[in-house]
């Protein structure tokens, strides 16, 4: 009888410090590549996947599993501060084998490399899940949500839940890689597109009863190996980078207006731009030795081609800033989420993520 006791006790224990653990009912992962978990492995088409060596080397399972990077990325990182699972795939939970078994209550991710804000821009349309498909998914998620809640319950549960946002990055080496779109419009005219679209999409998850955003800025992009090693003495791609700066002040200003408008709406912003910078001039503070070369590809700077499985690859990864010619290690996308959980205002704000889920 004392050992049943003592069992429930335990039980009850574990039970309590896992929803302490929790500290929201769920997270919202909408992006790209950086934070794509999987659901590219699922668009048949698609040539941008993550699903061959070496990605995932260092993974918990060290084989490949749609993340475009050695191990975890910034998704399963800021999962595991909030006390959750990392979001599935969406495409992993409504396929065939799983359709009947679907449950997105602690939450689910939409994020696909190559997606766009503007995805009318992308010529390869069918490789990628873009914004606007993403949110028509969450759409249903929201029907489901609420059926299995009903109103009152999944309408707190979305206001309590985190929506996460990283995207904007392929819309800027979009433009600069067509021609077509640069004798369209101007870098301003796309930026400003940019940010407008996003500020639509933001008032229809709002609709829905999203209250609590991370919105995470563009990095500078110029200086990833695959820009570096199209530039005279493999410098960062200063272009590219004026317009990445300038679309997250657009961004910005945009969560301002929109925090005035939407007075019950709460946001963290993450400068990803400074702190990128920041690796790459004082790498040493951060533990990185290469700022310049990818850790795994052939060529220049490892980044003439992808991590395929005739790269070679590094063994010291978690000195490298890019594991291949546009993404992070698993090493850098930690510190990236360090400060997005526990950051100062001078990289998140007005606040950081583990203020947001406390308000």
């Amino acid at each position: 009888m004392t050992f049943k006791i003592f069992l429930v006790t335990f039980f009850i224990f574990i039970a309590f410090n896992l929803s302490e653990a929790q500290k929201v009912p769920a997270m919202f992962v909408f992006g790209d590549s950086l934070v794509d978990v999987g659901n590219n492995n699922h668009l048949h088409l698609s040539l941008a996947k993550a699903d061959i060596p070496h990605y995932g080397l260092d993974f918990p399972t060290n084989k490949p599993n749609g993340r475009f990077t050695n191990g975890m990325n910034a998704a399963d990182f800021l999962a595991e501060k909030v006390g959750l699972p990392t979001s599935p795939p969406y495409l992993s939970l409504v396929n065939e084998s799983n359709k009947n078994n679907v449950s997105f209550l602690t939450g689910v991710s939409f994020a696909s490399g190559g997606a766009r804000i503007l995805d009318d821009t992308d010529p390869y349309v069918f490789q990628s899940i873009h914004l606007t498909q993403q949110m028509d998914y969450f759409s249903t998620v929201y029907e489901d949500v609420y059926k299995q809640l009903g109103s009152s319950d999944a309408e707190k549960h979305f206001s309590k839940s985190i929506f996460a946002i990283v995207i904007g990055n392929n819309d800027i080496l979009g433009y600069f890689r067509s021609s077509d779109l640069r004798n369209k419009t101007t870098p301003r005219q796309y930026v400003d597109s940019m940010v407008v679209t996003l500020k639509d999409k933001l008032k229809h998850l709002y609709s829905f009863g999203a209250r609590k955003f991370v919105i995470i800025g563009i990095g500078t992009i110029g200086c990833c190996p695959g820009r570096r090693r199209e530039t005279k003495n493999e410098e960062c791609n200063e272009e590219m980078n004026y317009w990445s700066f300038k679309y997250n002040e657009g961004l910005i200003s945009m969560l301002q207006e929109l925090k005035s408008d939407l007075k019950d709406i709460h946001y963290s912003y993450f400068d990803t731009y400074t702190v990128l910078l920041d690796f790459i001039q004082r790498p040493a503070v951060y533990g990185f030795v290469e700022v310049k070369a990818a850790c795994c590809g052939l060529g220049a700077l490892n980044s003439d081609i992808f991590c395929l499985p005739i790269a070679a690859y590094c063994s010291n990864r978690s000195d490298h800033i890019f594991f291949d010619r546009v993404h992070p290690t698993e090493a850098a996308h930690r510190i990236f989420v360090d400060h997005i959980f526990d950051g100062s205002l001078q990289y998140t704000f007005p606040m950081n993520v583990r203020q947001l889920v406390a308000v």
